[in-house]
């Protein structure tokens, strides 16, 4: 990739497009804790717009739980959503795959994390989510019992973020459930396209490259980045979305 190749934005909407999204700092803002992120109407009618546009094949990739977008969303649930990274899944793929993370460690990081006010813990099966963005005095001792527990618990891995660290069974990522929806209908054959902010989701435009699809960064320019285009912050997300709802809109109109 040449070194501007990541800091275009993307080319303009098809209507063969499988559309995948990011939630936090994609279509909303990151704020201190996810669950005071607020979700605006015109994000959710653009989403039903594109959703009818592409033939119901938009999906949220997102490191959330199913209850916590699900909750985030409502009254417009997601009909495909991968959440947890893809260890769970609609309409299928349940995370009953993965045992739970034992409680003893769960203690654990909840005990570590009352010692920092405003640092979360959040454990949702086989997952268990560190986040100190509003306690960055956290970020060393968090770290040092992610550590811990990657060694004590072989099966798992550890995704470090800006602000956080995410841990989850191996071999769970983005581009996985991105994968596993490109081989079902109404996904299969169209040319898929990511966009997301952060570390964890590199696997993510990792895979739409290599099927030929568009892979699209939102936030600050990273060279290590394998996106091939990228978008500023959510504000410029929307409008890009809100180009296809348009599309959508004058498609109806010739009806």
């Amino acid at each position: 990739m040449s070194l501007n190749e990541g800091d275009r934005s993307p080319p303009p909407p098809r209507d063969d497009w499988a559309l995948f999204l990011d939630v936090d700092g994609t279509l909303t803002a990151h704020v201190a804790r996810a669950d005071a992120v607020v979700l605006e109407d015109r994000v959710r009618h653009v989403l039903m717009r594109l959703q009818d546009r592409l033939g119901g094949a938009l999906a949220l990739v997102t490191g959330r739980s199913l209850a916590a977008l699900d909750a985030l969303m409502r009254p417009h649930v997601p009909a495909h959503a991968a959440c947890l990274h893809g260890v769970q899944q609609r309409p299928s793929a349940p995370d009953s795959r993965f045992p739970p993370v034992a409680s003893t460690w769960v203690e654990e990081a909840v005990s570590l994390a009352d010692r920092y006010p405003g640092a979360l813990v959040e454990a949702h099966g086989p997952c268990l989510y560190l986040h100190w963005r509003a306690a960055p005095a956290a970020a060393g001792a968090m770290t040092a019992f992610a550590r811990r527990f990657a060694t004590g618990v072989p099966s798992h891995r550890l995704h470090i973020g800006r602000h956080g660290i995410e841990i989850r069974p191996d071999g769970m990522d983005k581009g996985m459930a991105i994968a596993d929806f490109m081989r079902c209908a109404p996904f299969a054959g169209r040319v898929p396209v990511f966009a997301g902010d952060d570390p964890a989701d590199e696997p993510g435009f990792v895979a739409v490259n290599a099927l030929g699809g568009i892979s699209v960064r939102v936030g600050e320019e990273r060279r290590d980045s394998a996106a091939r285009f990228r978008l500023r912050n959510p504000q410029e997300v929307l409008h890009w979305l809100a180009e296809e709802a348009r599309g959508a809109d004058r498609q109806g109109e010739r009806k």
